[in-house]
């Protein structure tokens, strides 16, 4: 990778750590937040070139964010990637929804989320979920 830049939002430091130390294993600029209003200020900071948010964050839930930052001029280019541990259907549609780009479910198998981040940052944006690529 060519040190893009990730911002990981995410409630559990436990899983922060985990995603950051991968993401920059493999060579990524990461920045963390540990909640929708932190994670505002990372965005305008640092412009990252693709978001891994956790769908469900304590106040502002991740899907609203998502709204919020693709009603956005300055963020609404920027790929979102919904990390969740809810892997229902309606879930996933729901992310789609809002505004992701795409849909990973926890726990998460690191070189299928690898694969999508890779996608999403230099494929097509937008193209659906990390099995398929297609829209659901």
């Amino acid at each position: 990778m060519s040190g893009e830049t990730i911002l990981i939002v995410d409630d559990h430091p436990q899983n922060l750590r985990l995603a950051r130390l991968l993401l920059e294993s493999e060579g990524y600029s990461v920045h963390t937040a540990i909640d929708a209003e932190s994670a505002l200020g990372q965005i305008s900071a640092h412009r990252p070139q693709l978001v891994l948010m956790d769908v469900q964050l304590p106040g502002m839930d991740g899907l609203t964010l998502t709204r919020l930052l693709k009603a956005d001029a300055r963020f609404a280019d920027v790929p979102i990637l919904a990390l969740t541990a809810n892997a229902m259907k309606d879930d996933e549609a729901r992310a789609f929804a809002a505004g992701c780009d795409g849909y990973v479910a926890k726990p998460m198998d690191i070189d299928r989320l690898l694969e999508t981040i890779a996608r999403l940052l230099h494929g097509s944006a937008g193209a659906g979920n990390e099995e398929t690529g297609e829209p659901t």
